[in-house]
């Protein structure tokens, strides 16, 4: 009899140690289907951000976000006097800081002129200042904007020589009022941020005179604000919105299909 006693404890350990491994079994099973869902989770997380992401790219980069403010005076140019006698650039003045712009805010404009208006001679600024010194007026031109610099006025006599030594009538000249470039985070994920808003604002005005008399004929003036959304780092160019402004103003001189307007 104490054998079958024996066995049957025997029996009973097996059956408890098998429960036992089996609660364990399951229970392992648990935590690696609990991984699972976290992992899962984990995964559809980072999908929606990628869709989100997706999305904002989509809606956001697609499209540049300009908003222009132009107005402009037409008040004695005509709609042949710049295919009859041409228009000539003339340094450009700008705020303190910007020196370094002038020449290529002159740069883009006779560029974007000659593209746009063909028929109509373009004086670059280069071609302008070369045919003032070799004329040996570069004494005259400087007194000339110092002048200008205290009055706003060009002197008339100088105006005159400058437009006969650059084979043309009207003379353009651009100050840049201001110009400021910026960045502000759009969305990111863990601290980090991918996208961006990047923006520049720019204020201009283009005044053309008639070195005949000494007259202002035509001014204008543009504000422009310019965002887009983007991965770079790289900024608004002071060149990309330039060329903006420069196709605005200049599309607002007398042209052939439409009247001098104001």
């Amino acid at each position: 009899m104490s054998k079958l006693g024996l066995n049957d404890s025997s029996v009973v350990l097996g059956v408890a140690r098998d429960g036992l491994l089996t609660v364990l079994e399951h229970r392992e099973k648990g935590n690696i289907l609990q991984q699972k869902n976290l992992k899962n989770k984990r995964h559809r997380w980072w999908l929606f951000s990628l869709l989100t992401l997706l999305c904002v790219v989509s809606s956001g980069c697609a499209r540049n976000q300009i908003h222009a403010s132009v107005k402009f005076e037409n008040i004695a140019l005509t709609v042949d006097d710049l295919e009859t006698h041409g228009l000539a650039f003339i340094t450009p003045s700008t705020v303190t800081g910007r020196e370094q712009d002038i020449q290529s805010l002159a740069f883009i404009f006779a560029r974007v002129l000659e593209e746009d208006r063909p028929q109509i001679r373009v004086v670059s600024l280069p071609e302008t200042l070369s045919a003032i010194n070799q004329a040996g007026l570069a004494d005259e031109y400087k007194h000339m904007y110092i002048d200008y610099s205290d009055t706003g006025i060009f002197n008339q006599t100088s105006l005159k020589k400058t437009g006969e030594v650059s084979g043309v009538r009207y003379l353009a000249q651009l100050k840049l009022s201001g110009f400021e470039q910026g960045a502000k985070g759009r969305f990111g994920m863990l601290g980090w941020r991918m996208v961006q808003t990047k923006q520049a604002n720019i204020r201009l005005f283009l005044q053309v005179w008639d070195s005949g008399n000494g007259a202002i004929v035509w001014e204008g003036t543009e504000e422009l604000s310019y965002a887009h959304d983007t991965f770079s780092e790289r900024p608004v160019t002071f060149q990309l919105v330039v060329e903006e402004v420069a196709r605005n103003l200049l599309d607002k001189l007398p042209q052939k299909n439409e009247g001098a307007s104001h």
